[in-house]
């Protein structure tokens, strides 16, 4: 009988079961670390929002239970918190009012209110606080809206008027309004402070432009190189009044004299608030302060500067359209010399911004809300048929 290793025949090896491949470790999960950190920044957020709300609430009901007036004294309208500029370890206080860029009525601070509003409630503040004898308008504008700077110029007037006397004429028993002068207080800009108890200037400042500007486009010439005709249907003659795709020659002689007659009769308001205001302040400080102490007149030529043109702050001197050459340190040095204290803390009016002016940039009652970015640039933007005290821009 043969064997296996004599026939040659080698037996399988024997079986063996396949090897068990083990699964790769499973890799840990990373951390999402944006989310971690978007979320702490919004709890971070959520937090001190809880807490300003908070202080406010306390803060509110600690002045009502001691008998204290809220640091915000309008309830309807702009809310003020009052800031200190300079203290002066005093008790009494002089109120800076600021007036900076375009005068106008129909801009937004992004809280609601324009400028004229806000003007108004700081000086209704002002006016609440006894411990305030006076009021500083810094003003750095070349003019603006012809309504918004008579609103204003009315405001400062009134705020300075307390009474009337026996011939029912105005006294200024009020608080007095002392003016500094910024680089540009042109046209509106100077509306607004010919009614101010002392005007300073700095020598360089650019001042006067006293005249009325509308503005407006006509583009008909453009629409007829496009093939563009308009088509107009009106009820009267002038309905149309300040079309701008009307072609020049339609324009009819007795609509350019209206137009003028409406600027000129604007002007003539504009030399009338000047003439009042700085009479009026003339004659209140000569009665109350010493000669060398009592301003500057009015000259018997300033009219033919009242052309529009821009004058500097020393030829403004020189023709009683401002009182003192100086910066804002002399204006508040005159300040305490007309109110008779050696000194006084320096205050300002400034909006408070809460959560609810933060939620109201989100729709609120189906307003959208515009973000606004400062990039340095303003540049006016002239409404079509409005009248303006504007002044051009200069600079070095």
């Amino acid at each position: 009988m043969e064997t296996p290793s004599s026939s040659g025949y080698v037996p399988p090896p024997p079986f063996s079961p396949p090897p068990i491949i083990a699964p790769p470790p499973a890799p840990k999960p990373r951390r999402s670390w944006g989310w971690i950190i978007t979320s702490v920044v919004l709890a971070c957020l959520l937090i001190l929002c809880v807490l300003v709300i908070c202080a406010q609430f306390t803060f509110r009901g600690l002045n009502l239970n001691h008998g204290l007036r809220s640091s915000t004294a309008r309830e309807v309208g702009p809310k003020l918190d009052e800031c200190v500029i300079e203290d002066n370890d005093s008790r009494n206080k002089i109120a800076v009012i600021t007036v900076d860029g375009i005068i106008t009525s129909h801009g937004d601070d992004g809280m609601g209110h324009n400028m004229v509003e806000v003007i108004k409630a700081q000086l209704a503040r002002a006016d609440e606080d006894p411990r305030v004898k006076a009021v500083i308008l810094k003003v750095d504008s070349p003019g603006g809206e012809v309504m918004a700077s008579d609103q204003i110029y009315k405001a400062i007037e009134n705020f300075q008027i307390d009474e009337k006397d026996d011939h029912g004429k105005p006294a200024h028993k009020g608080k007095p309004v002392i003016c500094s002068m910024g680089s540009l207080a042109a046209s509106g800009g100077y509306y607004i402070s010919a009614p101010c108890r002392w005007i300073v200037a700095d020598e360089l400042t650019l001042t006067g432009s006293i005249g009325v500007i509308m503005h407006g486009i006509n583009y008909r010439g453009l629409m007829d190189k496009v093939g563009v005709l308009p088509m107009t249907f009106k009820s009267g003659k002038f309905k149309d009044m300040l079309s701008p795709d009307r072609a020049i020659n339609d324009i009819p002689p007795e609509e350019r004299e209206m137009m003028q007659a409406l600027i000129d009769e604007t002007y003539q308001k504009f030399k009338g608030v000047v003439l009042d205001g700085r009479t009026n302040a003339y004659a209140l400080n000569k009665k109350e302060a010493k000669e060398e102490d009592r301003g500057r007149a009015l000259a018997d030529d300033w009219a033919d500067y009242a052309d529009g043109r821009v004058v500097s702050g020393t030829q403004a001197f020189n023709i009683g359209l401002v009182d003192q050459l100086g910066d804002f340190d002399a204006a508040v040095e005159r300040t305490l010399e007309i109110v008779h204290l050696d000194q006084a803390n320096l205050i300002e009016y400034q909006q408070r911004y809460d959560i609810a002016n933060f939620l109201s940039m989100f729709g609120q009652n189906g307003q959208a809300k515009t973000v606004k970015l400062d990039v340095g640039l303003e540049i006016p933007k002239l409404r079509v048929g409005c009248m303006y005290f504007l002044a051009p821009n200069f600079g070095f």
